[in-house]
């Protein structure tokens, strides 16, 4: 039987290119409800439902899918809330063209598009927020135990919402003056606004959790308080690190990790200087190092504090870019121009120490490296010069020593990362667990939110089980 669904995905507004480059406003506009049924709609359905194997939480996508198709808000809420602490996130961040809709049946018949699985979900999350802005706060029986978690990014909230709706007393200990991780501090207004952000945590603290801010464990806080307090610990410090290439001219005066870039202007709201008190450098020409949507975001970030021209510069090819390819059109829309097949192989400075230039090299991919994706090789005789008075690299982050040097118990791998069971999260120490990217190194955030679900479960598992045999 032919198909009578629509073919693409119901158009969702955004901002006119040439009016966002100026602000740092949600890119996105998200659908009306009207459009939201229209999409739902799409949905086939599938009894097999490769949508829910293709989401690392598990969500019941078609569930939440047929009650907005249904007009039921309410019921759609009630679903996705009830597999999901971070739905309003997810709905914006996630790439789902590489997850759920990226195995969607309908995107699999040739010419369809796969219904837009994340557009619903921040539909839903939206209309939740705006209509139920308070979550019910649980019946609360006999605390099952005391949980510390460590770090209050993706996954750390996770865990934290999760172990609260089983029953157990929640303390979320955060290093920086706001609750989030990178998700404050990472991702930029215009991409994820701090107002979402402050209401999933919200809905975490209706549900009794307790947010600690200031609090750097390993320093103000000592980690054998904790295990002394606590029947259980998760580690979800990220992976906070700046790495840099090492190449000459790195000192100079205008080159900057991302992490350092878009933690000033997202943390400590640098874009609206001078209403808040954090400078952040206005560049002219600016080079970002990179091809994740952290580079992504750094590049459209500079262009919105004024930059006359952005240009990234990235070692393989589009077919390579690991961002999101939704980002990527953005920051074309935006005017960001990229170089592929190039990188930088020294920064030029002037005598006063500022950089002028950014001195590159073509490239070409030769056989597959360990990844599997084919190792760029320098081509001799190709460098050239950019001028640039900013460079920003973004080419990855690694685990923070603070807590891990005086946590010598903890085992670590090869990389400095914590080695933790890949499907409980549990650690070389018993009743302390880790997910998210201080495990994995960089990923995303519903892998590290798959990780603090599964945390979840194992920890309460562990505790149960400890005090049975108690």
């Amino acid at each position: 039987m032919a198909l009578i669904k629509p073919k693409t995905k119901t158009p969702i507004k955004e901002q006119d290119p040439k009016e966002r480059c100026s602000n740092f406003q949600e890119v996105c506009l998200g659908y009306t409800l009207e459009e939201g049924v229209e999409e739902a709609n799409r949905c086939l359905q599938c009894k097999n439902a490769p949508c829910i194997k293709g989401c690392p939480v598990a969500i019941d996508i078609p569930g939440f899918i047929k009650a907005v198709a249904e007009s039921d808000m309410p019921r759609a809420a009630e679903i996705l809330c009830s597999y999901t602490n971070l739905p309003a996130v997810c709905g914006r961040v996630c790439p789902q063209e590489n997850q759920c809709e990226g195995v969607c049946t309908l995107g699999k018949v040739p010419g369809f598009e796969p219904v837009a699985i994340g557009k619903l979900e921040r539909l839903v999350a939206d209309w939740k927020y705006q209509n139920q802005p308070s979550s019910p706060k649980p019946q609360k029986g006999p605390s099952k135990g005391r949980i510390a978690v460590i770090g209050s990014g993706p996954s750390g909230l996770t865990l934290a919402g999760d172990m609260a709706k089983r029953g157990y007393e929640v303390v979320i200990f955060e290093a920086l003056h706001a609750a989030g991780g990178v998700l404050v501090y990472g991702i930029p207004e215009f991409r994820l606004p701090k107002k979402i952000v402050e209401m999933e945590i919200g809905a975490l603290k209706d549900l009794g959790v307790q947010i600690v801010t200031n609090a750097v464990v390993g320093k103000s806080v000592e980690i054998k308080e904790l295990l002394e307090q606590f029947d259980g610990i998760y580690i979800a410090v990220g992976a906070g690190a700046p790495h840099f290439q090492g190449i000459p001219g790195t000192t100079l005066n205008g080159v900057y990790s991302a992490s350092e870039y878009l933690t000033r202007i997202n943390l400590m709201h640098a874009y609206e200087f001078p209403d808040f008190d954090t400078p952040t450098k206005r560049s002219k020409r600016v080079v970002v190092v990179g091809g994740g949507n952290v580079a992504m975001d750094a590049a459209r970030s500079a262009r919105r504090l004024g930059a006359e021209e952005v240009q990234v510069v990235y070692r393989r090819s589009l077919k390579e870019l690991p961002a999101r390819i939704e980002e990527y059109h953005h920051a074309v829309e935006e005017g960001i121009i990229f170089n592929w097949l190039t990188n930088p192989v020294e920064y030029i400075g002037n005598a006063e120490g500022q950089l002028i230039g950014v001195k590159c090299i073509r490239m070409e991919l030769g056989e597959p490296d360990a990844s599997g994706r084919r190792r760029p090789v320098p081509v001799p005789g190709s460098e050239f010069v950019i001028e640039a008075d900013t460079a920003i690299e973004a080419i990855g982050q690694g685990a923070n020593k603070v807590l891990l040097s005086t946590f010598p118990e903890l085992k670590l791998n090869k990389w400095g990362y914590i080695e933790a069971d890949p499907k409980t999260g549990a650690t070389s120490v018993p009743g302390v667990y880790a997910g998210g990217d201080i495990v994995t190194g960089a990923a995303t955030v519903i892998l590290a939110m798959g990780a603090g679900k599964d945390a979840a479960e194992a920890m309460d598992k562990y505790i149960s089980q400890k005090k049975d045999n108690a």
